[in-house]
């Protein structure tokens, strides 16, 4: 194989190790392109730092990078997203940082984990600046875009920010409309996270998953037990959504707080999936406060024979 065609199929090799996540491979494949000389290209070099930090391996990328002659934006949103979805939200701001200083245009990719990062860290003044860049560079339009600044307002605690990125789409999806609606219940006004829904319906979007893990905890935060039931019964009926550990532990937290401990654990009981213990420990808490004793008993007695089942599997 010739040196020309050595450089395309490595980066073929590490491109698939970028899609599937395969650390082990991505090692072994490093240790080929050291071998044969060529990592130090730039075209294998940036693929190494793609697929380190797609792997979650963000030192070694790190380093790679910093090495690299050749730094794209392709190559900066990579490394803004893995620290990102780490929850390392101060470097990936960090990186950002870098990346403007570096005079790197940025694209559609770059914004949405940046203004990730800006929600995890209530930095509103500076997602608001990242507002602008979004508006600067045309991607008002773009949906991830506008979906993550909804989020970030949100969680900034500005509803009137986000309510007015959210009003002025042109096209939404259902993301967008349970960002809002998350916003309205992590503020405690629910009957706008009702209202949303509502809204949702009639304008023919499908809620999924998310939605319903965002009404239930208003039901629960709000006391609003009738309306949770109804909510939970609507999702496998109407939508065929399969209420997974979320929604269920959501349920329990509702009844709970209202002391309904008994209907609790009836509902427990009747899971189809597997039961994790901080379900069991919020039951428990509950029958604590409101002082069900037998509950409590059944509960304990459950817990410490799945601990025995648990400590004879291993």
């Amino acid at each position: 194989m010739t040196f020309c065609n050595i450089i395309p199929f490595y980066a073929n090799l590490l491109e698939v190790c970028f899609s599937s996540k395969n650390l082990r491979n991505l090692q072994r494949i490093h240790a080929q392109t050291l071998m044969l000389g060529i990592s130090s290209h730039n075209f294998i070099r940036t693929k190494l730092v793609a697929s380190y930090a797609c792997c979650g391996q963000l030192h070694q990328a790190n380093i790679l990078f910093s090495f690299a002659t050749r730094q794209p934006t392709f190559l900066y949103n990579t490394l803004i997203r893995a620290h990102s979805s780490l929850n390392l939200f101060s470097q990936s701001l960090h990186v950002f940082r870098q990346m403007l200083l570096a005079h790197k245009p940025i694209d559609r990719q770059t914004l949405v984990p940046v203004l990730k990062s800006c929600a995890a860290l209530s930095a509103l003044r500076l997602g608001r600046q990242v507002h602008g860049a979004v508006l600067v560079n045309g991607f008002a339009s773009d949906l991830a875009n506008s979906n993550a600044l909804i989020t970030m307002y949100a969680k900034c605690g500005d509803l009137v920010g986000a309510r007015k990125v959210f009003d002025q789409m042109s096209l939404r999806n259902e993301i967008s409309w349970s960002a809002l609606m998350a916003g309205y219940g992590m503020n405690g006004i629910f009957s706008e996270v009702f209202g949303l829904f509502d809204m949702m319906m009639e304008a023919g979007e499908r809620p999924d998953s998310v939605t319903f893990t965002t009404l239930l905890t208003a039901c629960s935060h709000g006391g609003l037990i009738e309306k949770g039931k109804e909510y939970f019964n609507m999702m496998e009926k109407k939508f065929g959504i399969r209420p997974v550990l979320e929604h269920y532990t959501c349920m329990v937290d509702m009844l709970g707080r209202a002391g309904r401990v008994e209907e609790a654990e009836e509902l427990i009981l009747g899971m189809k999936i597997e039961l994790d213990e901080a379900l069991w420990n919020a039951l428990l808490g509950a029958c604590r406060i409101h002082g069900k004793v037998e509950v409590a008993e059944r509960v304990e007695e459950k817990l410490c024979r799945r601990w025995m089942n648990v400590a004879a599997a291993a």
